[in-house]
């Protein structure tokens, strides 16, 4: 099979498998924590019960005291007295930093609490080694119900019940009664691997269930954070392309999105020579070239608070008051025209490049909008438009060549020289200024 791979594939495929095993171990780590969360809530839950059910006995005991006297027994009480102050130990362990951290070894505490403690006292002030028929099942079922997690942990406590009981008898040499005249050692050992094997089967397959539940949420809470993930990925890439208003609209309607505004100031920037060069030397480095000027380019329009439209081959086109209209318009694509002239002087001494950048502006109505099924742009229409693409064609290299109705807008702001009548195909004739620099604001005060 290895051989039917490319080295491609073949990276490919250990990526896959290192990736599935990563997504692996974080769910195994996430279940252990939710394991021992649950495992610790459930204890919490099980020792407030067996305290609330140990007081009941112990009031019984009391009440024997007073009132039945014939049955009252010392030892009982101090049983019961014994469990009860052990629990609470348990309860309080729990509620610590270290019962957070290991609620299992408060498990097994709680588990020998209950099932150790009325054997060793019988045996240390009695004289008597029994086993309890009817307490370790009640403990051992009971935990399996209302703590069914860690199957290992109900073996461990089964096991420590046992080895105390075979243990005892070894150490001082004395043979256990049975609880029942009709028991027999026998029985009794079969009687109790029969409620073990229960008590730990039942909790076994109820974790296995609570991890297949755990891992199916798991799983669906990651396709969630991934589909969050791209949903935000697509909406970068969207705002990328489209303004956020018209992206918003776009989303909200499936028809025509087109809007009318009645002065916007459009700037048309290309580079002088670009063309020429792109046949000395490959695509590749001409690509990477352009893409160093345009990002440039994106930067100062977002700096200004403009809407970049679109590039075509090596020509640049962004707008100002628009989608959201703006009174400074002109101001904003000027100082945008004069920053793009200084961000490329800079970048040729810094690349040891030699162009130049021919750029158009021409300001009033335009019609913006998205039209189209596919491929979706922001794009702009009118006279406006076109006036401003002539600006640029009919530019000089190196300057920036506005209309007369973007001058009367800047004259007040802005240094200019009139370069006079020039004939705008489609257009006739027409008055333009080249815009040189900005006044100082010492200057207009």
């Amino acid at each position: 099979m290895w051989q039917l791979l490319n080295p491609n594939q073949l990276v490919s495929l250990i990526q896959n498998l290192l990736g599935h095993q990563a997504q692996t171990q974080v769910e195994a780590a996430d279940y252990q924590r939710w394991q021992r969360e649950f495992l610790r809530k459930r204890l919490l839950l099980n020792l407030q019960i067996a305290l609330i059910g140990l007081l009941t006995f112990i009031a019984l005991e009391i009440r024997n005291f007073f009132f039945n006297p014939e049955i009252f027994q010392f030892l009982v009480l101090a049983t019961y007295i014994t469990e009860e102050l052990s629990l609470l130990t348990c309860l309080l362990l729990l509620k610590t930093k270290f019962g957070r951290r290991y609620p299992s070894l408060i498990f097994l505490a709680f588990a020998w609490s209950v099932t150790l403690i009325p054997p060793i006292i019988k045996t240390v002030f009695a004289s008597k080694i029994e086993a309890d028929i009817l307490g370790w099942p009640l403990a051992f079922f009971g935990m399996a119900t209302l703590i069914p997690v860690c199957w290992y942990l109900h073996l461990i406590t089964q096991l420590g019940v046992f080895s105390y009981y075979i243990g005892i008898q070894f150490l001082l040499g004395k043979t256990a009664t049975m609880p029942a005249p009709w028991m027999t050692p026998s029985l009794l050992a079969l009687y109790l691997f029969w409620i073990c094997f229960v008590c730990d089967l039942s909790v076994y397959l109820y974790e296995r269930l609570q991890r297949s539940e755990f891992r199916s949420r798991w799983q669906m809470e990651v396709a969630y954070q991934q589909l969050a993930i791209e949903q935000e990925q697509s909406e970068r890439l969207l705002l990328n392309i489209l303004p956020q208003s018209i992206a918003y609209r776009l989303k909200q309607s499936s028809g025509t999105l087109a809007e009318h505004f009645s002065e916007a100031s459009v700037l048309f920037a290309d580079i002088v020579g670009f063309t020429e060069l792109s046949t000395r030397i490959p695509p590749t480095e001409m690509v990477e070239l352009l893409n160093q000027i345009f990002s440039l380019f994106d930067q100062l329009a977002e700096k200004h608070d403009l809407e970049k439209i679109k590039t075509i081959g090596d020509a640049y086109m962004v707008v100002s008051g628009l989608p959201m209209p703006r009174q400074d318009h002109a101001l904003a694509i000027a100082d945008m025209a004069l920053d793009m002239q200084q961000e490329l002087a800079k970048f040729n001494t810094e690349n040891n490049q030699n162009f130049q950048i021919r750029i158009g502006i021409n300001t009033g109505p335009v019609v913006a909008g998205v039209i189209g099924l596919k491929k979706f742009i922001y794009d702009l229409w009118g006279d406006t438009v076109n006036i401003a693409s002539r600006m640029e064609s009919h530019g000089i290299p190196g300057s920036i060549q506005v209309t007369s109705e973007t001058y009367e807008l800047l004259k007040n702001h802005y240094i200019f020289s009139e370069r006079g009548i020039i004939h705008v195909k489609g257009r006739g004739d027409m008055k333009t200024y080249l815009l040189t620099g900005k006044i100082s604001e010492t200057a207009i005060l």
